[in-house]
């Protein structure tokens, strides 16, 4: 499933360093509590979710954070 982001969180990861080629992996917290972790986001505009994710609404998040490679752990 894909969910696109809204414009301050695409902005806010825009000026976040990407994990790889063209992508970020993030730790999202929902407004609910509920926490997604190892997320994948194209182009700071577009989670990728897994099947098993149960949908969420993009004025759902609360907060996006970059998570930190293994490399610089």
């Amino acid at each position: 499933m894909e969910l696109k982001l809204e414009r301050r969180w695409s902005e806010k990861l825009a000026a976040l360093p990407e994990s790889g080629m063209g992508y970020q992996v993030v730790r999202v917290r929902l407004k609910n509590g509920r926490q997604l972790e190892h997320v994948t986001v194209f182009n700071a505009q577009v989670l990728q979710l897994g099947d098993d994710v149960t949908p969420f609404s993009p004025t759902d998040i609360a907060a996006i954070e970059l998570e930190q490679s293994a490399s610089t752990r």
